[in-house]
Formats: C-alpha cells, structure tokens, sequence
C-alpha cells in the first residue's frame, strides 16, 4: 500500500462524491477550451470582417513635390514629376514578404483626371473584385457592379454632380491620354458612403490601364494587414525593405480601433474563463475540506500506523491532482468537439482550421492538475494537522 494507491481507493470508495467533483470540474474545463478555440477563430474572423471596412497600410511612390506661396496667398503644392507603381511587380514583393499571411487584400488603384461634360472628373481604376471585399460597406443604389472592362461605378456625389444615369457614355479625351474613341458606359450607381469614393469614379484597372498607355501602371496600392498575430510595425519594416524606393504609410487610427475590437472579445472570453476556472478550483478545495473532516478517523489510523504528516499531506494532494488531471484529459476532448458546434451555430466553422494539439491536450492535463493540488493546500495541511490521539477520541 502507497500514497497513490490510498488516493485511488478513497476517489473509489466515495465513487457518488468523486463522480459528481470530476462531472462539475470537467464541464467547467469544457467550457474554457471550447471558449479557448472559440476565441481564436472569433479573434481571425472579427478582424477579416473589419478589413472590409479599408486598408490599413498604403504603399505609393516616392515624390517630390514643392509648396508654393506668395504674398501670403498659397498656391498648393507642385509635383516635379507624376511618378507610377509597376504592378505587378509591387504585388509579386509584397507577396514575398515572411508575414504575407497577415495581408489579407492587396489593392492597386490608378488614378485618371478627365473632364466629363466639361466638367474636371476623377476616374480611379480599381480591381472590383479585391475593392468589394476591401469595401464590403460598398451597397450599390441604382445598377449593379461593372461587369464589363468598360463598365463604371458611380459615387453618389459625382452622378450627381455630372448628371450622369445608368447606361451613360462617358467618352475619354484624347487629351487626358486615352485612346481616340475609348468610353466608358455607367453601369452603377453607389449609395452614399461617406468617403472619398462618392466623390470619383470608378473603372476596371486593367481597361484603364490599356486605354491610357499606362501598362501595369497604378498610383498606389492599399493594403489590408492582420494585425492580432504580430504588431504592424513588422509588416511594414518588411515592405520598406522589398519596396525600398516607395513611401509606406500606416493608418494607425484604423489599426487601433481594429485591435481595439479583436483584443476587446479575447479578453472577455479570458475573463469568463477565469472566472470559471476559479469557481471549478474553489469547489475542488471545498470538496477536499468536507472529505478532511469525515475521514478524521480514518487520518488517525494513517498516523496510528506510522504514516507522517508529509504522507497524509501526499495523499489529499494527490486526490486532487488525480481529479484535476483526469478532467483536463476529458475536458479538453470534449470541449474540442463542442467548440466546432459552437462555431456552427456563429457560423464561423470556415473561417480557421481548429487542428487537435496533443501537446495542448497533456500540457492542459498538467497545469489543471497543479490547479487542483493548489487548491486542495489548506485541506491537505488540515488533514496533516490532525494528531492520531485526537481524530481517534473525537470519533
């Protein structure tokens, strides 16, 4: 007869009080895994949501430019020259980048400056399908989303502004650096945003591209970055050493409400997991308190036989240990399964893989058995406290 053996068969012998103990800590175990998984897809998929309400980084050549004044009346600000992006060679090192799984949209823009009725216009060239998940605040009022090369979306403000309805022509000059005969024809009209974009118009980058003699030619290129798995600051340390002759601004005010958010849900499901986490140990040391006082005979027989204080301190300890490590080995399976459920019903089953983590599964195993030992201190040192010639004439 051992230490363990004298825990295995007291967890035995009150099997009912044992069940139930294991029963409570495993569900609470359960639900901070499960939370655990949950978090961590919670935390990858609120931050794609929010990377379709802008770019966070923006990559543009490097200029120069001069500030002209005189007499007290500004002139504004003069470029020496207009200078361009090659595209494809821009996105093939940002996607070399070591963090390129952190970027989520790349987004090359070409901006045109045309007259339309006479009128000064914008024409930003745009590749639809990046821009709408860059975009997803992006409703379309009247039409639908181009899906000609030479289809236009129009911001509120410019059909306004320019009068122009779906199915308008909107002709190039030849003068703005188009090809003679080039149109573009307004198949969309955008609701209202708020933004720059109900300001411009917007075409295919690539028809652009072509019909201006500009190939993979963009003004700038905005970028869409991850920022919970590492700090911004990284990512754009690795573009400016890939694009060492561009500027690369950060728009940290969007980054910060974005982390904001994400590190808002994680530290709540930290907490609620906390809080249970206590009230899981909490019932683990009173339960080890009530086993102390209804084996105070049973301690003194121990201590009768020749078993020391350290002994009887080693055999509570270890009960509890043994709960604490047999909940963490079924607690973890279980809540692994029961995450997937839960992300079904938010669902956000395909938003991350969840692969089961052996490594996870016995380190969980350990530290709640350490848990449960830590707990289970005062009981212990009570039942080691008792002397035989007491437990024996008080029962």
């Amino acid at each position: 007869m051992n230490i363990l053996t004298i825990a295995l068969r007291n967890a035995r012998k009150k099997w009912v009080r044992t069940s139930l103990l294991l029963l409570v800590f495993s569900l609470g175990v359960v639900s901070i895994v499960a939370l655990s998984f949950v978090s961590r897809v919670v935390g990858e998929g609120l931050e794609k949501k929010l990377v379709s309400f802008g770019a966070n980084i923006l990559v543009s050549p490097k200029s120069e430019k001069l500030t002209v004044s005189y007499g007290g009346f500004a002139l504004g600000d003069m470029l020496f020259d207009v200078t361009y992006l090659d595209e494809a060679a821009t996105e093939a090192k940002i996607n070399a980048i070591a963090l390129r799984k952190n970027i989520s949209v790349i987004a090359p823009k070409l901006v045109v400056l045309d007259r339309v009725a006479g009128v000064p216009a914008a024409i930003v060239g745009v590749r639809f399908d990046r821009e709408k998940l860059l975009k997803g605040y992006w409703t379309v009022a009247q039409g639908d989303f181009p899906t000609k090369p030479e289809g236009l979306l129009v911001g509120s403000a410019a059909a306004a502004k320019l009068g122009l309805k779906l199915g308008d022509a909107v002709p190039l000059a030849v003068a703005g650096g188009g090809s003679a005969g080039s149109q573009l024809v307004v198949q969309g009209i955008l609701a209202p945003t708020g933004s720059e974009d109900d300001n411009v118009l917007l075409g295919d980058l690539g028809y652009l591209q072509r019909v201006t003699h500009r190939p993979s030619k963009v003004n700038f290129v905005e970028v869409a970055a991850l920022c919970s798995a590492c700090p911004i600051d990284d990512i754009v340390s690795q573009l400016g050493t890939v694009l060492p002759d561009t500027e690369i601004k950060t728009l940290r005010g969007i980054v910060q409400q974005r982390m904001v958010s994400v590190l808002f849900v994680k530290k709540l499901i930290l907490s609620v997991s906390l809080v249970i986490l206590l009230t899981g140990c909490s019932m683990v040391g009173i339960s080890m308190l009530s086993a102390v006082n209804e084996r105070k005979k049973e301690i003194g027989i121990l201590r009768s036989l020749g078993f020391s204080r350290r002994s009887v301190f080693a055999i509570f300890s270890a009960e509890a240990a043994a709960v604490g490590l047999l909940a963490g080995l079924v607690g973890y399976v279980a809540g692994y399964f029961v995450s997937f459920r839960i992300l079904a019903v938010l669902e956000l089953e395909s938003t991350a893989p969840l692969p089961f983590e052996p490594l996870h599964l016995v380190a969980t195993a350990l530290v709640l058995a350490l848990l449960t030992s830590l707990a289970s201190l005062f009981p212990a040192w009570k039942a080691a406290s008792i002397e035989p010639s007491e437990a024996l004439v008080t029962l």
